[in-house]
């Protein structure tokens, strides 16, 4: 619980941050876990394996809450990817499989305020061999721990369409506090979007990094590889 501040009038006001500079820009170079691998796009090297990999999931469901619909060919996701990687923000990752060293999802940093220390993850795309993986997890514990322990982020956000009942979920699992919904907040593919925002604040996050990296330890897992303990159950 925060204690209440008040400025030299007697008006209440936040707390102090003591010291603040803003943050940095992320960099572009590899977050390297024990099952994958989150790396800058390198588009010659990922986008056949992408597209192959999306292809799987066969009648692109996958893109219903996505800004794009499925790729009918791999040229236009090369283009897609191309528009993607042409600024720093959004900085789009691909996540490789270390096993099998296959690009099998995307995620990004957007909506970057360095200056601030806000930084949103999105455009989230894992494909049928990365969904439901300890390297899907895996994968959002390595852009947190960038951004909180590399970085000095302040604040970390999650932002979905209000409909899209997986991505609340898993949000809520990742551990991320539910703020509300931003009602007609956009227009996509013709429809409204009410957005439900999610965040993570440096002050939560170091019970959130114990609980993913208890929960990504062997010691969670059984001889056929199913959780002991549920992640969200490790955060109390």
């Amino acid at each position: 619980m925060r204690l209440p501040h008040k400025d030299q009038f007697g008006k209440p006001v936040g707390p102090p941050v003591n010291n603040w500079t803003g943050c940095e820009m992320p960099p572009h170079c590899d977050m390297i876990g024990n099952h994958v691998i989150v790396t800058p796009v390198d588009i010659a090297r990922d986008a056949r394996q992408l597209f192959d990999a999306n292809q799987q999931a066969g009648d692109g469901s996958r893109f219903t809450y996505l800004p794009t619909s499925a790729f009918d060919d791999l040229k236009s996701y090369e283009a897609w990817l191309t528009q993607m990687t042409a600024s720093s923000d959004p900085m789009l990752h691909t996540i490789i499989d270390k096993a099998t060293n296959t690009a099998v999802g995307v995620a990004a940093f957007m909506r970057i305020d360095a200056q601030n220390g806000v930084i949103e993850v999105g455009n989230i795309n894992f494909s049928p061999a990365l969904s439901q993986t300890i390297g899907a997890t895996e994968a959002m514990y390595l852009m947190m721990k960038r951004a909180f322990d590399e970085l000095g982020y302040r604040r970390y956000e999650w932002k979905c369409d209000d409909q899209n009942t997986p991505s609340r979920a898993a949000a809520t699992r990742y551990g991320f506090t539910c703020e509300g919904t931003f009602r007609n907040h956009l227009v996509y593919k013709g429809r409204n979007r009410d957005t439900a925002w999610f965040s993570i604040t440096d002050d939560e996050w170091p019970a959130v990094k114990t609980a993913f990296e208890t929960w990504l330890s062997p010691e969670n897992f059984d001889e056929k590889g199913n959780q002991r303990k549920r992640l969200q159950d490790l955060r109390g």
